[in-house]
């Protein structure tokens, strides 16, 4: 067993795909955090546009400036992957107080699953507060413009 750090940090998610929101709050941890390690869920139940490779190379090129971050992939519970890396913190963006609700569950569920574990939450830059993947994939799958998001 890898022993638990608070200096390494999990940024989890489905990544499908990365946005500049996402690489907004990455940039700004980097500096709070010894390592940051981009966990991508593989999540086949939310049915995910890309497969989990492409995601997490995409990933993988949109963090390369940040030296002390690391992407992999993983496909079991966000708890274990997280004792696996010897992280001792989850890092969650907040985009809006509806997300709230929400990620205080998962940060509940995931302090009884592996008690040694901390939710940090980040707020995001106000030029990327509206950026969610979804509305990407909806704006990529029209042939919107991408640039910016």
């Amino acid at each position: 067993m890898t022993p638990v750090s608070s200096r390494i940090a999990v940024y989890p998610g489905t990544f499908d795909p990365i946005t500049n929101g996402h690489i907004d709050l990455v940039n700004r941890a980097s500096v709070l955090f010894t390592k940051i390690i981009v966990g991508i869920a593989e999540s086949p139940g939310k049915g995910p546009a890309l497969p989990l490779d492409e995601r997490v190379s995409l990933a993988r090129i949109a963090l390369a400036h940040c030296p002390n971050v690391e992407v992999r992939g993983f496909n079991t519970l966000l708890a274990h992957f997280v004792h696996e890396v010897g992280a001792g913190v989850l890092l969650r963006g907040l985009r809006a107080v509806s997300d709230f609700e929400y990620e205080f569950q998962m940060a509940l569920m995931n302090r009884h699953l592996s008690s040694e574990q901390e939710t940090v939450f980040m707020v995001p830059s106000l030029d990327t507060t509206y950026i969610s993947a979804s509305l990407v994939r909806e704006v990529a799958r029209f042939g919107g413009k991408l640039e910016g998001l």
